[in-house]
């Protein structure tokens, strides 16, 4: 173990993991500090969900290490399992059951005591906006309503660690922001969360980020830290026919990336001196309603510019 780790509450030293052929996840090295939200992003087939299952003691890598807590994931794995909480995409919900019924099942599979169990489990529903419904069975509920039932169930034997994987993806964004107002609550007693997402909105609301691509961690880092790495300067133009601004700058030196973004089309040029240099071809095509401006980008713009090819098409 290195002396960077000394601090983590989550360790991961040359993760690998092979299927068949397929190197699914290659060389990671994970330390996750107590009360983070640590987020995965990535491509479908980054390794995300590999990842996950690694650390939940639900899969062995086929090299490398994991301490959680100070205990050896790979030599003794059920030690620490009754400190996780897993959440797979396809969260084991039983739709015949009430959302009662649910939370009282999942409560005696991890034996939490009669009386932990009706206070937690009645706090716990009242923070998902679930009390209202305990008696209407799981089948019956929206999607957002199930993806909160899961989590709570996950959370009744007051775990150390919660990892969840995209378990907001297809929710609605009511039921999204709820399921974060749980996840911060979470945080500031101290419970640490991994969480995988495909929406990138939710990735800068996390303490810090593993990129990864093809299995392999392209960086790490926080939200803030990470746009400020991102190669070159981000450009915001706006115009009434989009595509001929694209097709105008393509070809410019200097141009990094061309993105069409719905009502406008981000540009991003490799250095400030870049932007003069824009609008005058631009002008110059006599495109009307132009706007050239230098915006912030987001974490979907540091994803796109560090995972896409140059002077990306829409």
């Amino acid at each position: 173990m290195t002396d960077a780790a000394d601090d983590a509450v989550i360790f991961a030293d040359g993760l690998t993991r092979r299927f068949g052929a397929v190197e699914a996840v290659r060389d990671v090295n994970l330390t996750i500090r107590r009360g983070e939200i640590f987020g995965l992003i990535g491509p479908d087939g980054a390794g995300k969900t590999t990842i996950m299952r690694m650390l939940a003691g639900v899969l062995s890598p086929d090299a490398g290490r994991i301490r959680l807590d100070g205990i050896d994931m790979v030599a003794d794995p059920e030690q620490a399992r009754s400190r996780i909480s897993y959440m797979p995409q396809r969260f084991g919900l039983y739709e015949d059951l009430t959302v009662a019924e649910n939370l009282y099942f999942y409560a005696e599979m991890f034996a939490v005591p009669r009386k932990r169990r009706l206070q937690d489990g009645q706090s716990l529903l009242e923070a998902g906006g679930l009390a209202p419904f305990r008696r209407r069975l799981a089948g019956q509920l929206s999607g957002g309503m199930k993806q909160k039932l899961g989590l709570i169930c996950a959370l009744i034997h007051a775990p150390r660690f919660l990892l969840l994987d995209e378990p907001t993806t297809g929710i609605d964004p009511v039921s999204r922001r709820d399921f974060w107002a749980i996840l911060y609550k979470l945080r500031e007693t101290g419970v640490t969360v991994v969480f995988s997402t495909a929406y990138m909105d939710e990735a800068e609301r996390c303490s810090r980020l593993l990129l990864l691509h093809a299995g392999k961690v392209q960086r790490c880092d926080t939200p803030a830290r990470l746009k400020e790495a991102m190669p070159g300067r981000l450009m915001r133009v706006s115009a009434d026919d989009l595509r001929r601004v694209r097709d105008a700058v393509m070809d410019m030196p200097g141009i990094l990336g061309v993105l069409v973004m719905g009502d406008h089309v981000n540009v991003r040029v490799d250095s400030a001196e870049r932007i003069r240099d824009l609008r005058i071809r631009l002008e110059s095509c006599g495109i009307a309603q132009l706007t050239v401006a230098p915006i912030e980008p987001t974490i979907e713009d540091v994803f796109v510019a560090l995972l896409s090819p140059p002077k990306e098409h829409a």
